[in-house]
């Protein structure tokens, strides 16, 4: 049997963490901002534009979890294997796994844990802790959002766990080697759905000192297998929009962190050249208007088709992206450089363009008219309203759903914009299909595939009302669900390339969804206490505090000199 090994380079990793994250010595004073004081004292403050949160520190929870959304879980509890999101088709860095080896079509994979970890409690990680956090995606479905159904069996013995799914994962590799584990001894008697997780108990570098519902403190973990970090402290602030994570961000309040920031190079760069850094990789991520197929009026293709001809995406890349997300030029809404290799044949080099007349004839040709006012109206003779929502203080997508909603009124249909709530936006109007356009991204993955599945794959589909982990628009077609099966079941690229070209045939002829703009990692970060974090000429991992990675960052950090 031929086998795919990911990991082989594990030899030294021990030695290597070690060497970089030995104890410093310095009694340099701290602030809670982290902007006085130089070397092991300084307390680095990680912000997120995320508002006031509920206490939740589980790491494994789709929605709702403080932890997750500042991004301190991710210090607390780590992953199976480090993968960069840049460029995530290299071999990932061993991590609680020293290495992950698949069988020939992907069905199988095994994990070998890494010996002399310590949970922070004092408990010995095992090999049984990983079977046991993937049995609990086995057993409760509303925490298995990577892998729905997928997972038939994940059985330890010694070392070593053997996990057997359902169907080929070769799309979805690296969220296997991404997953955070969590201790059996504690969470064997929760239900994980609903468990907050108020003492967390990790693997981490870091364990949770204190917690309000703006700040979380965190302070190394004495018996960390990789060492002893040299960032002292951690504070997670949650600030309530994108302008108060962008003010603290330009002061130096907070020194890592994302957010968009409009004319960023004057905005934030300007204030301190030296210190502050703005960097973002590529990938597969994309921003999608994800239209309601199931609600008017995006129940009609023609209406899809004709506002995606009118939405000019380059403009909305520049006055709401200020040029940092990328325009997407390509008629399959393929982000580039990464997907150019993947586009089909029939689709090279046609783009994207603004044609007013001609989506005025496409909607003449599919029954529609206008009124003597020049409004649209549908082949039902309803007049053609909708709503845009985004969560409000998302400047970047509010911008841009402006920017369409001017777009729709060339054609005659009045549109709103919505500035919703953002835990109705993610707890309900997202899945739930409460909406009939939203801005929304996708999973970056390591192909295309998870860009389309996310949008059109009827294996997510649901019905409105019901919850939904993906395909939030509702669209379904049975010849594109199988392209998509045929691509994460292939063992060539020939096969997966001919599947996606069906993929991308649909996407042109049914605009079940707008492809706005390229989604690269991008955040922010200061320089002035702490160095190490990726840059342009060294994009080690996805620089945003907000994943797995966050733990491989901190521990590349030290005291700036």
């Amino acid at each position: 049997m031929r086998t795919r090994k990911l990991a082989p380079l594990v030899v030294g990793l021990t030695a290597v963490a070690l060497a970089v994250t030995a104890c410093s010595s310095g009694s340099a004073s701290s602030s809670s901002s982290g902007t006085t004081g130089k070397g092991s004292g300084a307390v680095l403050t990680v912000g997120m534009p995320n508002g006031t949160l509920t206490e939740n520190q589980s790491p494994i929870i789709p929605t709702g979890s403080a932890a997750k959304s500042l991004g301190y879980a991710w210090v607390i509890y780590e992953s199976l294997m480090q993968v960069n999101d840049i460029k995530p088709l290299e071999n990932p860095t061993p991590w609680l796994a020293t290495s992950v080896t698949w069988n020939a079509d992907y069905t199988e994979a095994k994990i070998v844990a890494r010996d002399g970890v310590k949970w922070s409690d004092g408990q010995a990680f095992t090999a049984n802790d990983i079977a046991f956090t993937l049995n609990l995606l086995i057993k409760y479905k509303a925490i298995n959002a990577d892998f729905p159904d997928q997972i038939k069996s994940a059985t330890a013995s010694g070392s070593t766990v053997t996990v057997d799914f359902t169907q080929p994962e070769y799309v979805n590799q690296i969220k296997l080697l991404k997953q955070v584990i969590v201790p059996e001894h504690l969470w064997k008697d929760v239900d994980p759905t609903t468990y907050t997780d108020t003492k967390p108990v990790g693997t981490g570098p870091y364990t949770l000192q204190s917690w309000t519902p703006q700040a979380a403190t965190l302070v190394p973990n004495p018996t960390y297998w990789g060492g002893t970090p040299k960032v002292a402290k951690l504070q997670y602030s949650s600030y309530n929009d994108n302008n108060a994570l962008t003010t603290a961000l330009t002061t130096g309040e907070a020194q890592w962190g994302w957010t968009f920031i409009a004319d960023y190079k004057n905005t934030y760069i300007a204030k301190n050249p030296k210190a502050f850094h703005q960097v973002a990789g590529g990938g597969f991520g994309v921003d999608v208007l994800y239209l309601n197929n199931e609600k008017a009026p995006f129940d009609n293709v023609a209406f899809r088709k004709a506002l995606s001809m009118v939405v000019d995406r380059e403009q909305i890349s520049q006055l709401a992206g200020s040029g940092v997300w990328p325009a997407i030029g390509s008629v399959t809404g393929m982000p580039s450089p990464s997907g150019d290799d993947w586009i089909a044949p029939d689709y090279k080099g046609k783009k994207q363009s603004v044609d007013v007349n001609a989506a005025k004839a496409l909607l003449k040709d599919a029954g529609y008219t206008w009124d003597g006012a020049g409004k649209l109206v549908d082949p039902k003779g309803a007049k053609v309203t909708f709503e845009l929502v985004n969560p409000a203080g998302w400047n970047d997508y509010l911008t841009a759903l402006d920017l369409i909603k001017t777009a729709a009124a060339q054609l005659g249909a009045d549109a709103t914009v919505n500035a919703a709530n953002q835990d109705a936006w993610f707890n309900d109007i997202i899945p739930n299909g409460n909406f009939q356009a939203t801005l929304h991204w996708t999973d970056g993955g390591a192909t295309p595939w998870n860009m389309y599945a996310d949008v059109m794959d009827g294996a997510s589909y649901v019905p409105l009302g019901k919850t939904a982990t993906w395909d939030f628009g509702r669209y379904k077609n049975d010849e594109v669900t199988k392209a998509l099966a045929d691509f994460r079941g292939a063992s060539d690229d020939a096969t997966r390339k001919s599947s996606l070209a069906v993929v991308q045939k649909h996407f042109v002829d049914d605009a079940p969804a707008l492809v706005i703009w390229a989604r690269p990692s991008v955040a922010q970060y200061a320089t002035a206490n702490y160095t190490g974090f990726p840059t342009d000429d060294d994009p080690y991992a996805n620089p945003q505090p907000t994943g797995p990675q966050a733990a491989q960052i901190v521990m590349k950090l030290t005291p700036t000199k």
